[in-house]
């Protein structure tokens, strides 16, 4: 079985200890342990995020928090100013329905997110809900709005890593699971590597292999303005796409 980093529900206090002596650590290390550093906050990240998704469905009967990013009806983020400025970005996350579970803006975003950078496409939240997880809706499958429509919650993933060109995401994140097609891509800032958040509140480091689909979700952060979503991959390099595809969240594929 391939190796990845993954973290529990109960194991966020014990990985925050270790990345604040990681920090302290840095510079003794250069720049592979910055990286590194920077890898296990975006995972502690995402995994107090997929708790704060369990727990509002746990505290609402079972019925999932909006997957997308809008303010009527309001989701698990507000919907974001894509050109706004940085407090009007926050504010935009203060008022998503996770926000009391959170309780810290900085959760929302991934440290080695590069756009953050440049003040063309500043992307200050860095993950998505996948849109089968009560979210927008798209081709291929009928969404899940209850946890009990999750069919293996422990194998399906809520949150991902999004690399939006456009600077924030105001929709989920999608692909097709039943044709095998890419709509949107992933943020690869960890060494072509992502955090995602799974339903049962664990969240995983996951590597790609497929070049194809690296360089397409590179490119919507190297050169946004080039950048077209949607793209289906080459018949000899489907590794990605099935593994997404099969940890896709949804109630049912149609």
């Amino acid at each position: 079985m391939e190796k990845r980093n993954r973290l529990r529900h109960g194991d966020v206090a014990i990985v925050l200890i270790c990345v604040a002596l990681a920090l302290v650590t840095v510079g003794a290390v250069g720049t592979a342990g910055r990286m590194r550093a920077r890898e296990v906050v975006c995972l502690s990240n995402v995994c107090q995020l997929s708790q704060a998704w369990l727990l509002y469905a746990e505290g609402h009967n079972g019925r999932l928090v909006g997957g997308g990013a809008a303010d009527y009806p309001m989701q698990w983020v507000g919907r974001p100013v894509l050109r706004g400025t940085v407090e009007q970005k926050l504010d935009a996350i203060r008022r998503g329905l996770l926000f009391p579970y959170v309780g810290d803006v900085r959760v929302y975003r991934c440290s080695a997110d590069g756009r953050q950078r440049d003040p063309n496409v500043f992307g200050l939240r860095s993950f998505s809900i996948a849109g089968g997880a009560n979210g927008d809706s798209w081709t291929g499958y009928a969404n899940a709005r209850v946890y009990s429509d999750l069919a293996n919650p422990a194998e399906r993933y809520i949150f991902v890593e999004e690399a939006n060109p456009r600077g924030a995401s105001s929709s989920s994140w999608q692909m097709n699971p039943k044709a095998g097609q890419w709509v949107d891509p992933v943020g690869m800032w960890h060494d072509n590597k992502s955090s995602l958040g799974f339903a049962d509140g664990h969240a995983e480091t996951h590597p790609w292999h497929d070049r194809s689909f690296i360089d397409w979700s590179l490119k919507a952060v190297e050169t946004p303005y080039l950048f077209m979503f949607g793209m289906t991959p080459p018949e000899d390099e489907r590794q990605d796409i099935e593994y997404m595809a099969m940890r896709f969240p949804y109630k049912a594929l149609k």
